[in-house]
C-alpha cells in the first residue's frame, strides 16, 4: 500500500504544478488590469519639431500659427480699399456696384479712353460720369495700366439737360484736369431766384475749360463752346433734381461727393504737383486736404444710352430729329425750378474765362 500511494503522490505532483501556474497567470492579469503607470515627463528634444499628421480626406485642418487666410494686400489694393470705405462713410446714399455693373462701367469708360487716346502709365483713379438720362449717375474708377481696373462707387449726378437757348448736350470724351487751368470756389452767394447755383460757399468747381457740344437750340445737330465744369450745387432747392438732366451743360454733383473729391484730391494729381512752385495752386487747395496715392487726372464721361442720336460729344445721327437736345422731358416743377434758377451760361458769346466765371457767380 505504501508503495502504491507513493506512486500515487509522483502521479499527482506535476498536474497539482500545472493548475498552480495557470492560478499565478490568471492573478497576475488581474493586477495588471488595475495597474497605471505613473506620468512621465517627455524629455526635451533638440531636433526640428515633426510635421502634423496631414488631415484625412474630408477633414478640415485646424489653423496653424502663422497661417493667412488670404495673400496679402498690396499697397494700391489697401489704398483702394481704404478709399472705397471713406467714400461709404463720408458720402450718404453712394453707390456700391454688384460685380456685374462694375465690369459695365469699366468697359465703357475703357472704350472712350482708348478712342481719346489717353494713356494709363500707373494706377490712378477716374472720375467717370455717364451722361444716359436713365443712368444719370457718377464712380471713381481704380485704373491700372496692367492689372484689373476697380470701381470703389459713386453717387448721382445732373449732366446737361439741352432744350432751350444757352443749354447743351454735356460733351463725352476724356478730358484731363491739368494745372493749365485754375479751378475756383463757389462764394455761396444768392440769385435774384434765391437760388446758389454752385452750391454753399467753399464748394469746388473744378474747370476742364471750353469744350465744342450740341445746342439745345436753333438748327438740330449745331454745335457750339461751353464751358465744361464739375460743381455742386444748392442743397436746399436743385440738389433735389440730382440723378436726371437739369443743367446747363456742367456735371453737377452732390454737395457729399463735392468734398470727398476735395478733401481726398482725387483728381488732384497734378494739382499736388503745381501747389509746391505756385502759391495760387496751393490756395485752391484745402488746407486739412487729406490726398489719396491714386490721386487721377481725367474725367471721363461715357453716354451707354442705346439711341444713337445720344451717342458721341458733337455728332447728331443722320435721322435724329433733334432728339440729342431733349434727352428726357422733365416734370412740370423740375422744368420751372430749372427755369427760374439757372445758374449756368456757356454760351457760344462768351470768350473768356472771366466772362463764364462771372455769369455763374451772378446766378449762382
Amino acid at each position: 500500500m505504501i508503495g502504491a500511494q507513493t506512486v500515487m503522490v509522483r502521479r499527482l505532483t506535476p498536474r497539482s504544478a500545472r493548475r498552480g501556474g495557470t492560478v499565478s497567470i490568471l492573478l497576475l492579469m488581474a493586477a495588471l488590469c488595475f495597474w497605471s503607470p505613473l506620468p512621465v515627463a517627455a524629455a526635451p528634444t533638440t531636433g526640428p519639431a515633426l510635421a502634423p499628421a496631414a488631415p484625412e480626406a474630408g477633414e478640415a485642418s485646424s489653423p496653424q500659427p502663422g497661417d493667412t487666410a488670404a495673400a496679402p494686400l498690396s499697397p494700391v489694393d489697401e489704398q483702394a480699399a481704404a478709399l472705397a470705405q471713406a467714400l461709404r462713410q463720408e458720402v450718404p446714399k453712394a453707390i456700391v456696384d454688384t460685380p456685374q455693373s462694375a465690369q459695365s462701367w469699366i468697359e465703357r469708360a475703357q472704350a472712350v479712353i482708348a478712342a481719346g487716346g489717353y494713356k494709363i502709365e500707373r494706377p490712378q483713379l477716374l472720375v467717370v460720369v455717364d451722361r444716359n438720362p436713365r443712368v444719370q449717375q457718377m464712380r471713381i474708377v481704380l485704373a491700372r495700366p496692367d492689372g484689373p481696373w476697380q470701381s470703389l462707387g459713386g453717387t448721382k449726378v445732373s449732366t446737361g439737360r439741352p432744350r432751350g437757348f444757352e443749354h447743351f448736350l454735356t460733351p463725352t470724351g476724356v478730358f484731363p484736369h491739368t494745372s493749365r487751368i485754375l479751378d475756383w470756389r463757389a462764394e455761396g452767394t444768392f440769385n435774384e431766384n434765391h437760388v446758389r447755383g454752385l452750391g454753399v460757399e467753399g464748394m469746388r468747381v473744378w474747370d476742364f475749360g471750353w469744350q465744342p457740344a450740341l445746342k439745345g437750340w436753333g438748327p438740330p445737330g449745331g454745335v457750339g463752346k461751353m464751358r465744361l465744369l464739375v460743381h455742386a450745387t444748392d442743397p436746399a432747392t436743385l440738389e433735389r433734381q440730382v440723378g436726371r438732366p437739369a443743367s446747363d451743360g456742367c456735371v453737377r454733383i452732390p454737395t457729399a461727393m463735392n468734398r470727398f473729391l476735395d478733401l481726398h484730391g482725387v483728381l488732384d494729381s497734378d494739382y499736388e504737383q503745381a501747389a509746391r512752385r505756385n502759391a495760387r495752386f496751393a490756395k485752391v487747395l484745402l488746407s486739412d486736404r487729406a490726398p489719396t496715392p491714386l490721386a487721377g487726372d481725367a474725367l471721363v464721361i461715357i453716354d451707354s444710352s442705346e439711341n444713337p442720336g445720344m451717342q458721341g460729344s458733337t455728332n447728331a445721327a443722320q435721322a435724329t430729329t433733334n432728339q440729342v437736345s431733349a434727352p428726357a422731358q422733365a416734370s412740370r416743377p423740375a422744368a420751372a425750378a430749372n427755369t427760374k434758377g439757372r445758374i449756368e451760361r456757356h454760351g457760344a458769346s462768351h470768350h473768356s474765362r472771366r466772362a463764364a466765371v462771372h455769369k455763374h457767380h451772378r446766378r449762382a
